[in-house]
């Protein structure tokens, strides 16, 4: 069975417009891709790391599980110069799993939906254009419905070259 699953890419250190499309064309080497959003360039979210981000999502198919999924993404991410040093720091590439189709996961590797994606705009505004009618599998919430309550005071501009 398929699985549509949703994606956040995103970075700060390096090209960081090659390393988006490099991660892309990996996704596209190991799932189905569906669409991808357009590249936004906001400022670090969580106050340690140095350097506006790109970011973008992506939506696949799969019939891979959860755990497998996982694992060739942050194959992709070592593969694209990731070091996980900080967890809120500089990177060249992290790729989070938003959602995998309406499923709850929470374990010790793992916790989808996102349990950030309300509180960050630069999530909420590429799943606001990609999802719009999408709702939160536990809160019911569309993008559009997350976005008008977020705290988060970041500015989510279209990247330009």
């Amino acid at each position: 069975m398929q699985t549509e699953v949703v994606l956040c890419l995103g970075g700060n250190k390096g090209d960081r417009e090659k390393l988006l499309f490099r991660a892309i064309e990996c996704l596209n080497d190991h799932f189905q891709l569906l669409r991808v959003s357009k590249i936004y360039e906001t400022a670090a979210w969580g106050g340690v790391a140095k350097g506006d981000f790109l970011n973008q999502l992506a939506i696949i198919s799969t019939g891979l599980d959860p755990d497998d999924v996982l694992d060739i993404l942050q194959e992709i991410e070592r593969d694209l110069g990731r070091k996980r040093e900080d967890p809120w720091g500089d990177r060249t590439m992290d790729i989070d799993i938003l959602y995998f189709g309406d499923q709850k996961i929470e374990n010790e590797r793992l916790s989808v939906p996102h349990p950030f994606i309300a509180d960050r705009r630069f999530v909420l505004v590429p799943l606001g254009e990609l999802l719009p009618d999408f709702r939160h599998p536990l809160s019911g919430k569309t993008p559009l419905e997350m976005l008008q309550e977020c705290g988060d005071p970041s500015e989510v501009k279209l990247y330009e070259k």
